[in-house]
């Protein structure tokens, strides 16, 4: 499976967006305190160079994050674990980054803003644009933990089939050892028999053989008797 660089790169988008919206309600704040018609100072100056510097590392991390869009859209989503949807997804998020951009890039290049309603109303779009920054990182986080509950689960599964073969194979074990346990038990039953046959065997043949013995000296005494009467 081919690596996607999708979330590495949007994650340090996130941050970018977030340096680029408070750097933008600095600006606007310091400019607004100069009041119309007023001179810039260093600290306006500064405020808009930072500004202008985030904004343009937001914009080259944006073509990156375009760029993996592309590879995914121009490829089968399948090989990097997406859905049609979530590379759909992937790329109203990109289209909504750049209209950002472009509406802080108005608010860096236009004049001064009329004091009052106007004022009030780019205050409340800076306050908008932050919740809604901050719900883009919760649902990507959520999105995270996601994908981490799925490889866990999966894992979890692998361990529980190996599990399984496991308590099948000592079941098996089992039932062999039973198996042979079964059978040296016969067989140990059998030679036990086998060795009190031999051994009454023996001792029959040892009773048979004393009897002969004792007839045979009985014949030759009485031989040896009927010798010497003769003589």
């Amino acid at each position: 499976m081919s690596t996607d660089p999708y979330h590495a790169v949007q994650q340090e988008i996130q941050t970018s967006l977030q340096a680029a919206t408070q750097l933008r309600a600095s600006y606007i704040r310091i400019r607004n305190m100069k009041g119309e018609g007023g001179e810039e100072g260093e600290e306006l100056v500064w405020a808009r160079n930072e500004f202008k510097a985030t904004l343009a590392a937001l914009e080259a991390d944006l073509e990156d994050l375009e760029e993996s869009v592309k590879i995914v859209e121009s490829t089968d989503p399948r090989m990097f674990a997406l859905t049609h949807s979530e590379v759909t997804e992937r790329r109203r998020y990109v289209e909504r980054v750049r209209k950002e951009i472009q509406s802080m890039r108005a608010d860096v290049s236009g004049g001064r803003p009329s004091p009052g309603v106007a004022v009030q109303q780019r205050e409340d779009e800076v306050e908008d644009d932050q919740s809604a920054w901050a719900r883009e990182e919760q649902q990507m986080m959520i999105r995270e933990q996601d994908r981490t509950i799925d490889s866990i689960s999966g894992t979890l599964s692998n361990l529980a089939h190996q599990a399984g073969l496991m308590g099948q194979e000592i079941v098996e074990h089992t039932e062999l050892l039973t198996d042979l346990e079964s059978g040296v038990d016969r067989t140990d039953s059998k030679l036990n028999n086998a060795m009190g046959r031999m051994r009454r065997f023996i001792r029959q043949s040892e009773e048979r053989g004393s009897g002969w013995c004792i007839l045979v000296l009985i014949l030759v005494l009485c031989i040896l008797l009927v010798v010497v009467i003769l003589i």
